[in-house]
């Protein structure tokens, strides 16, 4: 029996950070946003879902969700979650191939799998896969504005919070500069603590070859994005030239992006972030396709959804575990054991916003 879509609208929130995070592209984060989607069957059964921003773009994608979308899905079977993750693909290809629109159907599409566990009695972790409800995880700082003595003190603070692996990013003017703190880093950790470096696209092909050749002492797990994501033969360069495997994923919002980085970077490690190839079901597309070339499945940022996905998986990498701080929002935050994030146990997707929380920072 069909269990048609009622109603759909969107939410906005702005939600400030407690301090300024920074990294070599982005620049400084002062807040971050939240699109809601909230869908409602003919039964009654609520399901929500949700993308994030770093601060900017977050009105233009609660428009497209809201103005566009959100009307399209009145009437629609919600259980045809597959058919629907299409249809949104292709009413908007032209106008929005990737970029906002990923971020869009996503929020969409996290909303019907939340319906699809409630009305099924499953937690996300057993509906994707079912391999484990635990994933290894890191705590991956935003820090590059933090003077060397702030920075050791934050990943202090990772290793008492449970944490056995950790990231930071990199990318100074100087890379000289970046090598003096990632030897400090694994001074501070030791050897046995996992450790990786992220450049988020701020270096060109050289300057990564250079930077990661004088890092290789240093027992770096991977280095991820030294370069523009659309380069996969920069990636490939760099690969060939260096000892550290490459990751990237975040800024690819097309499965038939990920489909050329496979082929061509040479990477390491995938990290498809749910928030932006098309929610779950696009992240679980990603996830196969990474299973298919023998490389680890990894995540970036939403920790409060992707732990559940994490998990799922039998080639489950590392779960980031973000500074976005969305689940202080939520009523099931991460939670670790012995160095492992858990996934909740609840059904749905497993994240669920506390509005009183929330309330305050609604723009519409």
């Amino acid at each position: 029996m069909p269990n048609i879509i009622k109603s759909a609208h969107a939410e906005l929130y702005r939600i400030p950070l407690k301090e300024v995070l920074t990294d070599a592209k982005h620049g400084d984060h002062t807040h971050f946003e939240v699109i809601l989607c909230r869908i409602t069957t003919e039964d009654g059964q609520e399901g929500v879902g949700y993308t994030y921003t770093g601060g900017k773009g977050g009105q233009a994608i609660y428009t497209l969700v809201n103005d566009e979308i959100c009307p399209t899905l009145v009437g629609q079977d919600a259980d045809a979650i597959e058919a629907i993750w299409h249809k949104m693909q292709w009413d908007f290809h032209y106008v929005g191939r990737g970029g906002i629109l990923s971020f869009a159907i996503s929020a969409v599409d996290i909303a019907l799998w939340d319906i699809k566990g409630k009305r099924e009695n499953l937690p996300l972790w057993k509906m994707a896969g079912g391999a484990s409800n635990q994933t290894k995880c890191y705590a991956g700082g935003i820090d590059l504005n933090f003077t060397k003595d702030k920075l050791l003190a934050n990943i202090q603070g990772y290793l008492d919070r449970g944490f056995n692996a950790v990231k930071i990013k990199v990318g100074k003017d100087d890379c000289y500069e970046d090598v003096d703190r990632v030897k400090a880093v694994r001074e501070l950790i030791g050897p046995d603590i996992t450790f990786m470096v992220d450049a988020n696209y701020s270096m060109s092909v050289e300057k990564a070859i250079k930077f990661g050749k004088a890092i290789e002492q240093y027992d770096i797990s991977w280095f991820e994005e030294p370069t523009i994501p659309d380069d996969y033969q920069g990636f490939a360069e760099i690969s060939t030239a260096l000892n550290i495997p490459l990751a990237m994923g975040e800024n690819l919002h097309t499965i038939h992006e990920f489909i050329y980085a496979i082929e061509q970077a040479e990477l390491g490690f995938l990290q498809p972030d749910a928030s932006n190839i098309g929610g779950i079901t696009g992240w679980l597309m990603v996830a196969e396709m990474a299973k298919q070339a023998n490389l680890p499945v990894c995540s970036h940022g939403m920790h409060e959804l992707h732990v559940s996905l994490m998990s799922s998986q039998p080639h489950a990498g590392y779960l980031e575990v973000h500074s976005f701080p969305i689940d202080e929002y939520t009523t099931h935050p991460v939670r670790l054991e012995d160095g492992l994030a858990v996934a909740p146990d609840i059904a749905g997707t497993g994240v669920v916003f506390d509005m009183t929380l929330m309330a305050p920072y609604l723009v519409k």
